[in-house]
């Protein structure tokens, strides 16, 4: 009794195409940077000195937040996300204060922050939930 396979079908490259993402040019770059400088300084002209007090502390959260999220290494990724639940119920807390506030705009702005929070959280939860699982027997 004689057994063969059949032969593998030739494989056919497909050519590769080199997609270059559109670079922003030089002036336009410079005008964003103008025109944000612009409204920064407008916005430092009518605003009170508490609140760009505030406004440079979120600007540098903000900043600081963004180089910590994204140059951690992956085996951080679980200890992150849980900072980041803890940060999350902190503005939850905040807002259900802010709730009972009489301004319109402050109770939509809890009620917001509540909700985008609280999906925040639950979302950690599934995602570690998930991790988990991954290193049961």
């Amino acid at each position: 009794i004689k057994v063969s396979a059949a032969p593998a079908p030739a494989k056919v490259e497909k050519p590769k195409v080199e997609v270059k993402p559109e670079e922003t040019s030089l002036v336009k770059r410079h005008a964003i940077m103008v025109v944000g400088a612009l409204l920064f300084g407008w916005l430092a002209h009518v605003a009170p000195a508490d609140f760009l007090m505030h406004f440079t502390v979120f600007v540098l959260a903000c900043f600081v937040g963004y180089h910590v999220v994204w140059n951690v290494t992956h085996a951080l990724h679980t200890p992150l996300m849980s900072v980041t639940n803890a940060i999350s119920g902190i503005i939850v807390v905040g807002a259900l204060l802010q709730v009972n506030n009489e301004n319109l705009w402050v109770y939509g702005l809890a009620v917001f922050a509540t909700l985008i929070a609280t999906i925040n959280i639950v979302g950690g939860f599934v995602v570690t939930q998930r991790m988990l699982k991954m290193f049961r027997r």
